[in-house]
């Protein structure tokens, strides 16, 4: 999807983004939505390792049958 924004692309919003928000709030923005990003990246890998823990134990629970 990035791919093919191209460089000029990605210009065009960030001057766009500047005009929009302002220079004072735009370091505030970038930080909110990386710590969002961050967040979430964490509760999926929390997920996923649940998920993962999960299936060992009824794979050892059907072993011990």
């Amino acid at each position: 999807m990035l791919s093919s924004i191209g460089i000029p692309g990605l210009i065009l919003i960030l001057v766009i983004a500047l005009v929009v928000f302002g220079p004072k709030k735009l370091p505030e923005i970038g930080k909110a939505t990386g710590q969002t990003l961050r967040e979430f990246k964490n509760s999926a890998r929390d997920l996923t390792n649940d998920e993962g823990e999960n299936r060992k134990k009824i794979e050892d629970e059907k072993g011990e049958k």
